[in-house]
């Protein structure tokens, strides 16, 4: 069963999160059935494929055994050869499971999730490397945060130690109202983005492109903007409904999308769309990117050092999403708007040719909102594609 995907998932998941709500409302501690409540909900969205349960708990089994190994290991040393074996051994599944498709048709390690499930456990080992995980972390709650339902199959990525700061918090009977009031409207807004503006959009629009011919700009730009808009409600709506469903159960669950179609320029959208996996790539791949080169002295050139970060992250982030040709050319696209960007603010800055005011920050965000969408459209793969 999908996550979200239908009403009687939504019906399942008010009989399974009536207790939670009972407890919470009383003032009482409702962890420890939730993690009850994640296994039996895991069980429902995976019944349909056996094949992914059992990759799934495969890959559960892999990643604590190789996050628990590291953990003592790292308390008694701290070599950046092992270091670097525990990562690789961390995303080697999901590596497996983008390639597996492209040479056979049976693929027995992907899974729903798979990618945000390993964004989880590799952050672990590397914050642990870091020294930022020092305490021991018990077995049943490093499942819960690697199995936590609400956000397995998109996301919202969520970090262990803020996870773990909201598990250990005691909740009154007055903050889980709170909790309780923010959860429903997130939820309700999700089935207003997704399921009302998201749906009309692709129904009543998109669909309707057919009757254009594609060899009309006409096509191409009505496609572009009512694509990039469906891509953000539907997603965004999935993120409200994951985000709620957390609040519900007492975790709050970091956001994943703030007004990104506002965003002046190409760094702040990366700071407002899908802010959860963009923080991520940025955390653990463009910083320990500039941090290793900057300790090795290998690239002094510190502009040249934050472009080539940008085109390794933005590289990265397109192959995740596959090895087609729209989403290497997606990733390319915005690493060249990053690296154009970051030379224009450095120019700026010291000729201030753009000045900051009202004016130049509305046309600012229009032109943004336009260079945002033509990705969209290189993502969606219309441009390389006949027909919609």
């Amino acid at each position: 069963m999908t996550p979200y995907g239908s009403f009687t998932f939504f019906f399942i998941l008010a009989i399974l999160l009536a207790p939670t709500v009972i407890l919470g409302l009383r003032g009482k501690r409702f962890h420890t059935y939730n993690m009850f409540v994640s296994i039996i909900a895991l069980g429902i969205i995976f019944s349909s494929s056996l094949k992914q349960a059992v990759a799934l708990i495969v890959f559960t089994i892999w990643q604590v055994v190789l996050i628990k190994a590291y953990i003592a290991y790292r308390k008694k040393s701290n070599r950046n050869t092992i270091f670097y074996l525990a990562v690789i051994l961390s995303i080697l599944p999901l590596i497996l499971s983008k390639l597996l498709p492209y040479f056979s048709d049976v693929n027995l390690i992907g899974f729903l999730g798979i990618s945000y499930l390993t964004f989880k456990g590799t952050q672990i080992i590397m914050e642990t490397r870091d020294g930022l995980i020092k305490k021991d972390m018990p077995l049943s709650r490093l499942l819960y945060f690697i199995l936590f339902f609400p956000t397995i199959s998109s996301g919202p990525i969520d970090r262990y130690r803020r996870f773990d700061k909201d598990l250990e918090l005691e909740i009154s009977r007055e903050q889980y109202k709170l909790l309780l009031y923010e959860g429903i409207n997130k939820i309700f807004r999700g089935f207003l983005y997704k399921y009302i503006i998201g749906y009309s959009i692709n129904h009543f629009f998109i669909t309707n492109l057919r009757f254009i011919a594609q060899s009309h700009l006409e096509h191409h730009l009505y496609y572009m903007y009512a694509y990039s808009l469906y891509l953000f409600f539907d997603f965004a709506g999935y993120s409200a409904f994951a985000i709620g469903v957390s609040y519900i159960m007492g975790i709050k669950s970091p956001e994943n999308f703030n007004k990104p179609f506002l965003s002046r320029n190409i760094k702040d959208f990366w700071n407002r769309w899908h802010m959860s996996l963009s923080f991520w790539f940025r955390d653990y791949v463009y910083m320990r990117f500039v941090f290793l080169m900057t300790k090795k002295k290998w690239i002094k050139n510190r502009n040249l050092l934050s472009n080539l970060g940008y085109i390794l992250l933005f590289l990265l982030m397109g192959l995740w999403h596959g090895l087609e040709v729209q989403y290497l050319i997606y990733g390319m696209y915005h690493a060249a708007l990053m690296v154009a960007y970051n030379s224009f603010e450095r120019f700026n800055k010291k000729h201030k040719w753009w000045p900051q005011n009202k004016f130049t920050h509305i046309v600012a965000i229009i032109i943004t909102f336009h260079v945002i969408c033509f990705g969209f459209y290189i993502f969606s793969g219309q441009l390389f594609h006949k027909g919609v």
